[in-house]
């Protein structure tokens, strides 16, 4: 059965496979199109083992939020041409319906779990695996459950799915303050909700990096104590969302925008691709 070059892109689109493998494997079916993603599909699992120890720094960001539940998801491949593929996003989507079927927290219980097919979330990730040539890895997921929430995906490229996504739990709906806050915390990245959340052992470290700078810049020893004790409060609120300076007026905290809605913020996810 012959086949055309429309065929090898269709196939290509289907799998993520490359060029030349997509060609030798409708040249191996005689042309027949399923019976080539399943020749790429054998060979793809072949090669699972050797792939896992590659880097997967491309992917994609997947949220959804209804009613009182939000969930998000980053599912990592190696290349961007794999992360903008049909086939990939929609085995990002499919593990995406099944978290917020099952609000399951643990990254290793949802991984063990069985999707409403039968198949285990596992088992469909090394299946896209073999498939798509690459290594493809659920690298982390998140749940809120039984608050108000809100949802920001952002993308850095146009033609690329969502490389970040952020998730913000909230003491009450609302549209314009939830979407502010979750951008600005796309862009700002902060690490804790609070002060009262950032480690003891991490700020511990900043002290004893604020001290040995102070000294090594030559301050005087009776100031140093004032002086690190003002650089650990800016490393706090650096890192603190509900310390830093509002992205869209510099002059309030976030604590002070969310306070006058009415509002607070319980916690909040940030993925980024790769990162």
């Amino acid at each position: 059965m012959a086949y055309t070059a429309e065929d090898v892109k269709r196939l290509r689109e289907a799998t993520a496979a490359g060029m030349v493998d997509c060609k030798k494997a409708l040249d191996e079916a005689n042309g027949d199109f399923d019976k080539a993603v399943e020749i790429i599909r054998v060979k793809g699992l072949k090669g699972v083992t050797k792939r896992e120890g590659r880097a997967t720094s491309n992917g994609l960001i997947a949220a959804k939020s209804e009613g009182s539940t939000a969930v998000m998801l980053e599912l990592n491949c190696e290349t961007d041409f794999v992360a903008k593929g049909d086939r990939f996003q929609a085995v990002a989507d499919e593990l995406l319906s099944h978290l917020y079927a099952t609000k399951q927290k643990d990254l290793a219980a949802f991984i063990a779990s069985k999707l409403p097919n039968g198949k285990g979330v596992q088992e469909a990730i090394d299946e896209a695996n073999a498939t798509m040539g690459e290594k493809v890895e659920l690298r982390r997921i998140a749940v809120i459950d039984g608050s108000a929430s809100a949802l920001y995906l952002h993308r850095t490229s146009p033609d690329l799915p969502p490389q970040v996504g952020v998730l913000v739990a909230l003491a009450k709906a609302d549209e314009v303050v939830g979407k502010d806050v979750a951008q600005h915390i796309a862009a700002f990245a902060p690490q804790f909700l609070n002060r009262e959340a950032v480690p003891a052992d991490v700020i511990e470290n900043e002290r004893r990096l604020a001290e040995e700078t102070a000294r090594n810049e030559g301050k005087p020893d009776a100031a140093i104590s004032k002086i690190v004790e003002g650089r650990v409060t800016g490393f706090v609120k650096e890192v603190s969302l509900l310390e830093q300076a509002f992205a869209k007026d510099q002059k309030k905290t976030v604590q002070q925008v969310l306070s006058e809605a009415g509002n607070s913020v319980s916690a909040f996810y940030r993925f980024r691709v790769g990162q």
